[in-house]
């Protein structure tokens, strides 16, 4: 949707060790027939570095400019939900994923990215769990966009819009547990990923060869999972602002690394 209108940087490469791509799968939940979906599942889903892309900066589209806003656990907003499918089928979103009409995901003009929803249908009181990974609606005063399969879920697709509670129950594709103390979400503490590696022991040995970084930053390991094996990323951390890691990027130290947030 917004990656149509405006641009977007995804760029990783491949030397010694490798970057990892946009190419990630975004199968988050399994599927299910039940009417209410994930809601209450808790753990971290298939990690991926278009998760971390900073997509918290202002934008405009048709002359209105949105501000990507700060939200918490437990907050709740309403109001009318519409869906979009095959027509953005395989294309890119906001944040640099491919658009699966068949996941569960939704656009939102202002929740941060991988924010998690519990989102309900007003009238038949059915639920579903989706994550934020795009832009949108831009349409009137609707205030989601869900996929296909979360719309059909939630019996949408055939009224094509329909009255929906959201309620902000995770960040980062993570689900807080019920009862979880409330929470919001983190925007600090800027990082950037220069590499990622299958081999531990060989990103212990380039973090370990970029400590100190002008005499400044420090390398850290993040372990996660990429197409079901481990993968060990390489953060440089110590930036104080998205400004200072950009430009940090823009010297070139390091190519393809990109902003990253824990």
């Amino acid at each position: 949707m917004l990656f149509q209108r405006i641009s977007s940087v995804c760029c990783f490469c491949v030397a010694l060790f490798f970057f990892v791509g946009c190419s990630s799968k975004s199968s988050y939940f399994p599927s299910s027939n039940n009417k209410t979906s994930g809601y209450g599942e808790s753990g971290k889903i298939i990690d991926s570095p278009n998760m971390h892309r900073a997509t918290m900066r202002p934008y405009t589209i048709n002359g209105k400019t949105y501000t990507p806003t700060m939200v918490s656990v437990g907050d709740y907003f309403s109001g009318v939900a519409s869906w979009y499918g095959k027509d953005f089928h395989g294309k890119k979103t906001s944040n640099g994923e491919i658009y699966n009409m068949h996941d569960m995901t939704a656009a939102h003009k202002t929740l941060p990215m991988n924010t998690m929803l519990k989102v309900t249908n007003l009238k038949s009181n059915q639920s579903v769990v989706v994550r934020v990974n795009d832009r949108g609606p831009f349409v009137g005063t609707r205030i989601i966009d869900l996929s296909y399969m979360a719309a059909t879920r939630l019996d949408l697709v055939a009224q094509g819009t329909g009255p929906v509670g959201l309620e902000v129950i995770g960040f980062s594709g993570v689900v807080s547990p019920v009862g979880a103390p409330k929470q919001s979400v983190v925007e600090s503490d800027y990082l950037i990923q220069i590499g990622a590696f299958r081999n531990k022991a060989g990103a212990t040995r380039f973090a370990q060869s970029n400590m100190n970084v002008n005499n400044r930053y420090n390398a850290i390991i993040k372990e996660g999972v990429f197409e079901n094996e481990p993968i060990y990323r390489v953060w440089l951390k110590g930036f104080e602002s998205e400004d200072e890691a950009s430009d940090f990027i823009a010297k070139g130290l390091f190519k393809g690394s990109f902003i990253v947030r824990e």
